[in-house]
């Protein structure tokens, strides 16, 4: 990135100091994209019948400066991709239950060897569901509390910045993403909630819905998550999950914030480049 680093609380590339920034005067000025570097990083976003967000996905992949790289349900093949994004949608439309199916498709049963062996794997939004019933996640995503589907920008607080896919952001930093969702209440048995606690494995927390000049008082939790839950990660933090959607959010002038690209940054240090 050409001396602007994505986000609020968003470290700069080799670990220089972050500029925390408001969103006051930014006037919507894109951050400055970084083209994708010849034999560089490759990234694969997996498209499921009733995925909704896998060109979202592979642009800021693309955005981010690595080369995105489609990968369709059918194929066991990963193609040799770095890290692969498990996109947000209603995947096989969402029958049995979010997730369920799509977990069972040969592309997922590549992701699971692939990630015991340690490939970088992000879930987001239905990608997160994917995950949970794939077992490469504890716990699962249910009904929305409040029985309706969610769409709104929602503030979160970073908790974990040791996952290859959050290095990028200042412990405790707060992020504004979009987020829409169903069935996006994490739940999980209560040792399930305290080994992730104890283990520092979540990633984000819910804080509250409002715009780019902070949280509205009183809207946190958007669908009742344990312990307001957004985002979780293994044990080695390379799979990572979470029901925001930060590809929405990889410039001010087609998201809320630029706050998302700090996510496909991170991956992209662990890999060896650094934007």
């Amino acid at each position: 990135m050409d001396g602007d680093p994505a986000g609020r609380g968003v470290r700069v590339a080799g670990g220089g100091a972050a500029r925390c920034r408001g969103r006051r005067g930014r006037g919507g000025a894109p951050v400055t994209a970084t083209a994708p570097a010849s034999g560089g990083p490759r990234i694969g976003v997996i498209t499921f019948p009733g995925t909704l967000d896998d060109v979202d996905a592979a642009r800021a992949v693309r955005y981010a400066g690595a080369e995105p790289v489609s990968l369709w349900h059918a194929d066991a093949d990963l193609r040799g991709v770095d890290a692969v994004v498990v996109p947000g949608g209603f995947s096989y439309g969402d029958y049995l239950r979010a997730g369920a199916i799509a977990a069972q498709a040969p592309v997922m049963r590549s992701v699971i060897d692939a990630a015991r062996g340690g490939l970088p794997v992000l879930g987001i939004c239905n990608g997160f569901q994917v995950l949970c019933e794939a077992g490469l996640l504890p716990g699962a995503l249910v009904r929305n509390s409040g029985l309706k589907f969610v769409c709104r920008d929602q503030w979160l607080r970073v908790e974990n910045t040791s996952s290859p896919w959050t290095t990028r952001y200042e412990p405790g930093a707060e992020i504004l993403v979009p987020l829409k969702n169903a069935e996006g209440r994490y739940v999980a048995d209560r040792s399930v909630l305290d080994e992730l606690e104890g283990e520092g494995r979540v990633l984000f927390r819910y804080i509250g819905g409002g715009t780019a000049d902070g949280p509205v008082p009183d809207t946190g939790n958007p669908n009742g998550a344990l312990r307001d839950i957004a985002g979780i990660c293994s044990a080695d933090g390379r799979v990572a999950a979470l029901m925001p959607h930060p590809e929405h959010a990889i410039d001010p002038l087609t998201g809320p914030t630029d706050d998302g690209l700090g996510i496909f940054l991170s991956v992209l240090d662990g890999l060896g480049v650094a934007a």
